[in-house]
């Protein structure tokens, strides 16, 4: 993911974040109705879509540290939405290679927003923090 500048960088993620959120609903509305599958989806469906709401909401923290803790939740997210996917493989809910590209996904959400995680407490910890 090649930016320009930190704005569009966050533009771009804001996007991603989104679009993983949304491709995330529509796996949602494929499965089956069984108990299994319905603990599933509402777990999915509520970390894919804090995901993006939380990446959001970064843009608006008050400080550096409300910033932080918004990336971390993303952080803790997209790693669960993408454990959640694995549940529905393991469980035969979902053929794996039907959804590997959005476990792929997930695991370059994670991975980004893990990076941005520790350049920004490298940051704070440079300029004594806020």
């Amino acid at each position: 993911m090649k930016m320009n500048n930190g704005l569009d960088f966050r533009e771009k993620l804001t996007q991603r974040t989104r679009t993983f959120a949304l491709r995330v609903f529509k796996l949602c509305t494929s499965l089956p109705n069984t108990p299994e599958a319905f603990h599933i989806r509402d777990q999915l469906f509520r970390c894919a879509s804090s995901v993006a709401a939380n990446y959001r909401a970064s843009g608006r923290a008050k400080s550096d540290k409300d910033y932080l803790n918004k990336l971390k939740i993303c952080e803790e997210e997209s790693d669960e939405a993408e454990f959640w996917m694995d549940m529905l493989a393991a469980c035969e809910l979902v053929k794996r290679h039907k959804i590997e590209a959005l476990m792929k996904e997930a695991n370059e959400l994670t991975s980004i927003i893990t990076a941005s995680c520790i350049t920004k407490r490298r940051n704070m910890e440079n300029s004594g923090g806020r």
